[in-house]
């Protein structure tokens, strides 16, 4: 991960604010810019490209704080603003926070409150870093960099995936059907110093409980009925590699003693052979149930369970990542596009809502299929309300939607309610709702509360 400091640009007309806050600032940001207007300051980021971003709303000239928070924003939208004014207002600061600014404060300057700010920006921009090599390291190691997101719960899987990968211990991933849970087998493997070896991915819940010991160790001519050669196990094809055990809750009482066995010996025998192969694989497992639930009960083996679960991996649902939703779209989009030759489609502002506002029970899987269904059979590049699927419709949605349509209304109302109350000022109605600033702004972008 990259360690370097993010830059900072200061605009603003009056010298001894600008220079106050280059001043009190030191130390939060690696290297800092102060000029006075507009124009040098547009000038100033095209050159240098700050991670950071504090602008006065008037400056001097034809253009202001709020074309520089235009600019910046479509050339860097990574890039963070912060905008103040001594002239505040209800329609000002609803404009800046539209277009995308992390915060608007009023003068008298709170340099305490500028700090803070500058601080959460200065971990924003190190953990979007941290995401951006992620991926760049996935697509050099020759992966498929498609672990999509910036969310908070997201970045924290990337981060104990890049954790977990660089060691070779044994990893259980937990998380509903269709969150992404070979995906990020892969992506370990992929990071591993085991890269250039098989990663081999098995579904032990589609397996027949008589042929699972066969399909994992392999077995010898004449081991059973059917046993008319010799077969090599997955244990075996994946010699060096990765094992990927998908659904290992469901594995026989016998199958989990044999696998308890191999991964406690790391050596195993075919079904029917006398010769001890060792297991030189690396075991990453995964379930969609509530294993330790299943120990409890006495349906999973206590001692395998700790063996598998040395690194947990908890995979959020897509419920939890909704601010990723839009990213995935964007995503799946030009993949369907591209493969199924159509022009570059977009989703008007009302399907985009209505997608994040969905339950998707059947997570990014679900969405995904969505996706492709509408790449293939909408016509038009401009992909509309009315073109979305019966079960995902916002007004023939399933009733296990209707759960999340109460609560996205419910956080609608207390929204906006808190914002007029408290004059639209982002950090008091942060603190009214009991939510972080930028909590805030996800969901202002999120439910169109402009």
């Amino acid at each position: 991960m990259a360690n370097s400091e993010p830059t900072l640009l200061i605009i603003d007309d009056e010298k001894n604010i600008r220079s106050g806050l280059a001043q009190g600032l030191r130390g939060t940001a690696g290297f800092i810019d102060a000029v006075a207007d507009a124009d040098e300051g547009i000038a100033r980021f095209l050159e240098k490209r700050h991670d950071m971003v504090i602008t006065d709303l008037r400056l001097p000239g034809k253009r202001g704080g709020l074309d520089v928070l235009r600019l910046v924003r479509e050339e860097s939208p990574e890039t963070i603003v912060i905008v103040i004014t001594a002239h505040a207002s209800v329609e000002t600061a609803v404009e800046a926070m539209r277009l995308g600014a992390f915060d608007f404060v009023t003068k008298p300057v709170d340099l305490d409150l500028i700090r803070q700010q500058v601080a959460k920006a200065a971990e924003h921009h190190r953990l979007v870093e941290e995401n951006r090599q992620f991926r760049e390291e996935l697509a050099h190691a020759g992966g498929a960099p498609e672990i999509i997101g910036n969310c908070a719960v997201t970045r924290e899987a990337l981060r104990l995936i890049r954790q977990v990968a660089q060691t070779d211990a044994t990893a259980f991933i937990l998380g509903e059907s269709g969150t992404g849970k070979e995906l990020t087998a892969r992506a370990i493997h992929q990071l591993s110093e085991r890269r250039r070896q098989p990663f081999v991915a098995v579904n032990l819940g589609a397996l027949p409980e008589n042929l699972m010991e066969s399909e994992l160790f392999g077995h010898e001519k004449g081991a059973f009925t059917d046993a008319r050669r010799r077969k090599i196990g997955h244990f075996e094809a994946a010699a060096g590699g990765t094992l990927f055990l998908d659904e290992v809750s469901e594995t026989s009482a016998k199958t989990q003693i044999s696998l308890l066995r191999a991964l406690e010996e790391r050596e195993f025998r075919r079904v029917g052979g006398e010769e001890t192969i060792a297991a030189d694989v690396r075991v990453i497992s995964a379930s969609n149930r509530d294993v330790e639930r299943l120990v409890r009960e006495g349906g999973f083996r206590e001692d395998l369970f700790y063996r598998l679960n040395v690194v947990p991996i908890q995979l959020p649902s897509l419920r939890e990542r909704r601010d990723d939703i839009p990213l995935l779209v964007e995503h799946f989009l030009e993949r369907f596009c591209h493969r199924y030759q159509r022009t570059i489609k977009r989703l008007t502002p009302a399907a985009m809502k209505s997608l994040v506002g969905r339950a998707w029970p059947g997570n990014i899987r679900q969405l995904r299929n969505v996706v492709e269904r509408l790449v293939v059979t909408v016509a038009a590049d401009a992909i509309g309300p009315d073109d979305l699927p019966e079960e995902i419709h916002p007004e023939r949605g399933a009733p296990a939607c209707d759960l999340a349509e109460a609560v996205a209304e419910a956080e609608i109302k207390a929204i906006s309610a808190a914002l007029a109350q408290c004059g639209y000022h982002r950090d008091r109605t942060a603190e009214l709702l009991g939510i972080s600033v930028r909590s805030l702004h996800y969901k202002m972008s999120r439910y169109g509360l402009h």
